[in-house]
């Protein structure tokens, strides 16, 4: 695929919308080439979250600085600039992004590259009552609630988990942990069984995880309501389940900023994710790309399986998606991103995990270890990587 020709946009900046894993692994892999344009990154949260470590945050094992470093620290001399704000409005006719603030901004290329957010699947009261875990405020809330949970010491407290993904598991044998017995914790599903999409040996170490730590899986078990202090099983039996809260991991939804455009009309799918070709491009909108949780990539290999929302499929498409607007600058054709997977880590619990790869499986103490050594490789920028290293080190 060709991208079109350079014009004077090319001089304008590179406005990419999403300060997540793909927008700002993006910015900073595009800035390391020569010669690239100014570039903005606009992300109104004033840290990055590296949500794969953020269980090891809820269990105290990692700190806050070392997986949520400020965007002002991480760009420094980076040749990127940081706008605190939020975008509402992209127009793509005429290059123009509009923000909450009232800022204008015209641009040469934009990323779309906004993220996910819990999907509520319209359930009554999960957005009023039920808690969520991408975020360092829902970690505080998640801390405060052990803690009282574990001060009150009353019979019968029950904390409820909902959505047996990754996401689910990891969280329910985090807080089995901290919890101490204070507390049951029952992981509910609606599926026939958890983590259907995981690899087979980190499916029956995450089970035998659980059940080390007593975590009460209920699997066919849809939620129909949430409340307060309880909430409703649906199914053929209703059951009403008293519970001192509810944690929701069962599912995300795309929300990019509304873009307006006179020639074509942005598709999404299901889950709100716009449609793009293989080279991440929104389709139809010429010099428009979206990467990570927000795109719906096409795959030239109709058999291919879709690609899963996780933070591995945002670090690579980030490195294609740098070249390609290097590329696109100079009129060049762009490339197709292919996704390599590089196998799977699991979080189950303090001091304890699970990995697969390249052939290779590990759970316990060993991938624990290993699990944050490979994602201290992934942390951003060079000087954060060297401060939680010696971090670390000192520790150990």
């Amino acid at each position: 695929m060709t991208a079109t020709s350079p014009s004077a946009a090319a001089c304008a900046p590179t406005v990419i919308v999403g300060g997540g894993f793909g927008g700002l692994y993006t910015a900073l892999a595009l800035a390391e080439s020569h010669g690239h344009p100014p570039i903005l990154l606009i992300e109104p949260q004033d840290r990055f979250l590296f949500l794969p470590l953020l269980y090891e945050l809820l269990s105290h094992e990692l700190r806050s600085w070392e997986i949520a470093p400020r965007y002002d620290a991480l760009l420094a001399g980076r040749g990127v600039a940081w706008l605190q704000d939020r975008v509402t409005q992209l127009d793509a006719d005429q290059h123009q992004i509009q923000t909450a603030s009232g800022r204008l901004i015209s641009y040469g290329q934009a990323v779309i590259a906004t993220g996910s957010s819990t999907q509520t699947f319209g359930i009554p009261g999960v957005a009023e009552h039920a808690l969520g875990f991408r975020s360092l405020a829902d970690v505080q809330r998640l801390q405060t609630l052990v803690s009282r949970l574990k001060q009150r010491q009353r019979p019968l407290q029950r904390v409820a988990v909902v959505g047996g993904g990754a996401s689910g598991v990891e969280l329910a044998c985090k807080l089995a942990d901290e919890l101490q017995g204070s507390a049951v914790v029952e992981l509910l599903e609606q599926a026939p069984e958890l983590l259907p999409q995981a690899k087979a040996f980190n499916r029956e170490q995450a089970l035998l995880a659980l059940s080390r730590r007593d975590v009460r899986v209920r699997t066919k078990a849809p939620v129909a309501a949430v409340s307060a202090d309880h909430l409703l099983l649906g199914g053929p039996q209703q059951e009403r389940l008293a519970v001192e809260a509810v944690i929701w991991t069962a599912g995300i939804r795309s929300q990019p900023p509304p873009i307006t455009a006179a020639a074509a009309s942005t598709g999404s799918d299901s889950r709100g994710r716009l449609l793009c070709h293989p080279d991440l491009r929104i389709k139809g909108l010429g010099q428009l790309f979206a990467i990570g949780d927000v795109a719906a990539v096409e795959d030239p290999d109709p058999e291919a399986s879709a690609l899963p929302s996780n933070a591995q499929v945002a670090f690579q498409q980030a490195t294609c998606l740098a070249e390609n607007l290097r590329r696109a600058n100079r009129g060049e054709p762009l490339q197709t991103f292919v996704y390599r997977d590089l196998g799977e880590m699991m979080s189950l619990g303090r001091g304890e995990a699970c990995l697969t790869g390249g052939g290779f499986t590990l759970a316990g103490r060993g991938a624990f270890e290993l699990r944050k050594l490979a994602y201290l490789t992934r942390l951003p920028g060079r000087s954060h990587k060297l401060k939680v290293a010696a971090g670390w080190l000192t520790h150990w």
